[in-house]
């Protein structure tokens, strides 16, 4: 062999080399996109913002469909896996749904009720109060001048139930409230926070009887930890403040 043959031999087993290089990167390239293209797999963006701890409806949400190796494992992927479910912290318009930014509802437990009142949003929510939260629910009673005995009843304060666990809070409603005056027909309109509770009969009693006959009731949040009020404290009169 040649010197003339030697170099085209040479030549051509570079050629190969180069051919396989290229094959190789070929390859590796489209063995990078099927990886990237792959099975995909359905998720869930939002299409608008979710203010915390509010309640997570399927109209809220779009169907997207995206690789399966980039799917979060904490994504939902299904709806009916939010029946139940609340916000825990604002959700962003745009972002994939994670089972990480939802809990589930504050429960009833056994022997309690669900019952729902009207709460002036002015006196008595103020944007603080969500549910999972502890309140004192408090009402205020118009005194009697013609009481029993001839003596005047004063109007007080007092804490109807202690502990009120919150398990729901609405939308912001005006309602009308009716009130008696010398001609029985004043009637305000105001904007109340319809707020649900979990309680026993008796305090659902009490909050429905606060509710159709106080002048007002109102809610006070409970920190965590904090010791239940007594009930030598539980009422409250201007005559009785020393």
């Amino acid at each position: 062999m040649n010197s003339r043959q030697r170099r085209g031999v040479l030549l051509i087993a570079i050629s190969a080399l180069c051919a396989l290089g290229v094959f190789a990167g070929v390859l590796a390239v489209i063995r990078n996109v099927e990886s990237k293209v792959g099975p995909e797999t359905t998720a869930y963006e939002l299409t608008s913002d979710i203010p915390a701890y509010e309640s997570l409806d399927r109209d809220r949400f779009k169907k997207v469909s995206m690789p399966e190796r980039w799917l979060p494992d904490t994504a939902v992927t299904d709806l009916d896996d939010l029946r139940g479910k609340i916000a825990v912290n604002p959700l962003r318009k745009g972002s994939l749904l994670q089972s990480d930014m939802v809990a589930d509802r504050p429960a009833l437990k056994p022997g309690q009720q669900e019952i729902a009142i009207m709460i002036d949003s002015s006196t008595g929510v103020a944007g603080k109060i969500n549910p999972g939260n502890k309140v004192n629910i408090y009402a205020t009673f118009e005194g009697d001048r013609a009481g029993a005995g001839g003596k005047d009843q004063p109007s007080q304060s007092k804490v109807i139930v202690n502990d009120a666990q919150v398990i729901d809070v609405g939308e912001l409603t005006p309602f009308k409230e009716g009130g008696d005056d010398d001609a029985r027909t004043r009637e305000r309109e105001r904007e109340g926070v319809p707020i649900t509770f979990a309680l026993s009969t008796s305090d659902a009693q009490r909050v429905a009887y606060a509710e159709s006959f106080a002048e007002h009731v109102r809610l006070a949040l409970v920190a965590p930890g904090s010791e239940p009020i007594p009930d030598d404290e539980r009422t409250y009169t201007l005559a009785g403040n020393k």
